[in-house]
């Protein structure tokens, strides 16, 4: 399958870079709407989402660039290169996680308040950008049969896109996306039906759902980032479903009373 969505000559959009870009613009737009009903100022909203945007693509590189320090070491010209691949999502997560920390004490928002609404959007633009790994043939798993792969019904898109190196591979980027998609539904479900939904409880929901799944998923793997001989995503994952637990079960106020946000006058 081609890596090229469109070529102009002087220029190449790979569909990377679209998959990507796809869910930045679908999860910006999950994390402005529902903002903006909870009357948060849209100015304030749209500068957060600029900004985190930003931050988390260099943290999404750099996170990946340093587990890859020797190759970038020899290929200086690629570290920019990121419509290429090589976005770390949990260096994506953390660096935006730093600004968003920043920002909100800076505008006086409470920070868990914000961290909720920003979740349901980051975990549907995981799904969708997740896609982008199938077009570039990475975030793969171990070696399959072609017998194993048809056994999951999966589309013959997919099937054919998995011969890596090869041979078949586990399409464990598929595994994730479904599995962000299955969590961005029941968040939704969450904010929509528990009217007396407890602060961080939508964040620690998702740091425990993604948290299992990346732990999974990582264990799946063969293409994971590495440190020393420990695949650095499950040490990660094993850290969210601790923070997401504490989240769920630490007494809090609930979430739509009163708390210090910027809001619309």
């Amino acid at each position: 399958m081609d890596k090229i969505a469109l070529d102009f000559g002087f220029i190449k959009i790979y569909w990377y870079s679209l998959f990507v870009l796809a869910g930045f613009i679908v999860g910006g737009i999950m994390v402005f709407l529902e903002a903006k009903r909870q009357k948060i100022k849209e100015d304030v909203i749209s500068d957060l989402i600029f900004y985190t945007v930003l931050v988390g693509l260099l943290g999404a590189r750099v996170y990946y660039v340093l587990f890859n320090l020797s190759y970038y070491l020899a290929h200086p010209l690629e570290i920019v290169a990121i419509w290429k691949g090589g976005l770390a999502i949990h260096g994506g997560i953390l660096a935006s996680l730093i600004f968003i920390v920043y920002y909100c004490k800076k505008k006086k928002i409470n920070i868990y308040k914000m961290l909720d609404i920003i979740v349901v959007g980051l975990v549907i633009g995981q799904a969708i950008g997740r896609w982008g790994n199938f077009f570039n043939q990475e975030a793969y798993g171990s070696v399959v049969s072609l017998d194993t792969l048809k056994a999951l019904h999966l589309p013959s898109f997919i099937i054919n896109n998995m011969f890596i190196l090869g041979k078949y591979r586990i399409p464990t980027f598929f595994y994730e996306s479904i599995s962000c998609l299955i969590c961005f539904i029941i968040m939704l479900l969450i904010r929509k039906f528990y009217k007396n939904l407890k602060l961080k409880s939508l964040s620690g929901f998702y740091l425990v759902w993604y948290g299992f799944t990346r732990f999974f998923i990582e264990y799946l793997r063969s293409d994971s980032l590495m440190l020393f001989n420990i695949k650095v995503a499950m040490i990660i994952s094993f850290f969210f479903i601790v923070v997401g637990f504490y989240f769920l079960f630490q007494r809090n106020k609930s979430l739509y009373q009163e708390a210090h946000i910027y809001v619309n006058k």
